[in-house]
């Protein structure tokens, strides 16, 4: 296996850690509307993730930088065909993030109010633009002889990118939910519970609509076997959410989403964007691909820096392992 190839595998890996994390993340947001029925509900469910949710998100700087380094010019015309939705992306992360940290900065009914707002908002929009995202990434675009997208913003509306955004829009919001049942204690759980069984059957429906197309229109072996395991998992995480399993439950949402995104690459492979104009123009893991000595200088990082950031990283979620409640949350200090 050449070097390109290993940085492919690595990226997608990347980008697998970003969603199973982040997914559940966004889906708690989303839920901050959907499920909370006060404001220390609301407060419980944020602080489920507020240990975590800065620490996923380097998953992403991580993909990004590793595709700007391996892949560059995926990246140039990655970045500048999607200006528009992954800008927006971006402006969703940073309010996000001042949303968390600022909420409580005062005691006003409107200033927190407005702040809950932003997390469902920018919690929502990237759920669904990762989707989109993804979704023509997979079809493929339209690139030139010179690899640039000559397309417009309207040419990623198209019916499969945004059946892909409300897959991952729904599939985050049900690992959110089983997440937030596996998370807290009392009624809070038990409603998660109920609506996590709403949320992962019009996930269900959803899901296997869009990776069925996926598969017909460019799919081989390995992805229909991707293809079962999502299915079959979601439909166990399901089932093992009604036994009231939350930790199985959440582990097999999980599941869902590792195998959804290992389909996408593995329908990408050898081609990291496909062109629709010309299949000779399409963008693969060799034309787009750094030199074979800066792969290698990258993989020797990656030996190094990886097991010393996933450990770091495991260990903060076991010390924030505990369930919490309305009971747990204090009351506010200014």
């Amino acid at each position: 296996m050449e070097l390109h190839d290993v940085w492919f595998v690595l990226i997608a890996v990347l980008w697998t850690g970003y969603f199973f994390l982040e997914g559940f993340d966004f889906g708690v947001g989303v839920l901050t509307r959907l499920l909370a029925r006060d404001r220390a509900e609301k407060r419980v469910l944020i602080n489920t993730i507020g240990p975590v949710w800065d620490g996923n998100e380097v998953w992403l700087l991580t993909a990004g930088g590793a595709t700007f380094a391996a892949f560059p010019e995926w990246y140039a015309t990655l970045f500048s065909g999607f200006y528009l939705p992954l800008l927006a992306i971006l402006i969703c992360l940073i309010v996000r993030g001042v949303a968390f940290e600022y909420r409580a900065k005062r005691p006003e009914e409107n200033w927190q109010r407005n702040w809950e707002t932003a997390i469902f908002w920018t919690s929502l929009l990237p759920a669904f633009l990762w989707g989109v995202a993804f979704g023509n990434i997979v079809r493929g675009v339209k690139l030139d002889a010179d690899f640039e997208y000559v397309g417009t913003v309207f040419d990623l509306l198209n019916p499969y990118a945004l059946l892909g955004g409300l897959v991952t829009l729904t599939l985050f919001t049900f690992h959110g939910t089983v997440f937030t049942a596996l998370k807290t204690v009392g009624e809070i759980r038990e409603r998660a519970r109920k609506l996590a069984l709403k949320v992962g059957l019009v996930t269900a429906v959803l899901a296997s609509v869009f990776l069925l197309w996926t598969q017909f229109e460019s799919g081989d072996g390995a992805g229909l076997v991707a293809l079962g395991v999502a299915v079959a998992s979601l439909f166990v995480a399901l089932a093992a959410n009604q036994a009231g399993r939350e930790g199985w439950s959440f582990t097999l949402s999980g599941v869902t989403i590792v195998a959804t995104v290992a389909m996408f690459f593995l329908t990408l492979f050898p081609n990291v964007m496909p062109s629709t104009l010309n299949p000779e123009w399409s963008l693969t893991v060799t034309n787009a691909s750094s030199s074979p000595y800066t792969l290698k200088i990258m993989t020797w990082l990656a030996v190094i820096a990886t097991p010393l950031v996933l450990l770091y990283q495991g260990w903060t979620y076991w010390v924030f392992r505990k369930r919490i409640g309305t009971q747990h949350i204090a009351d506010p200090v200014h």
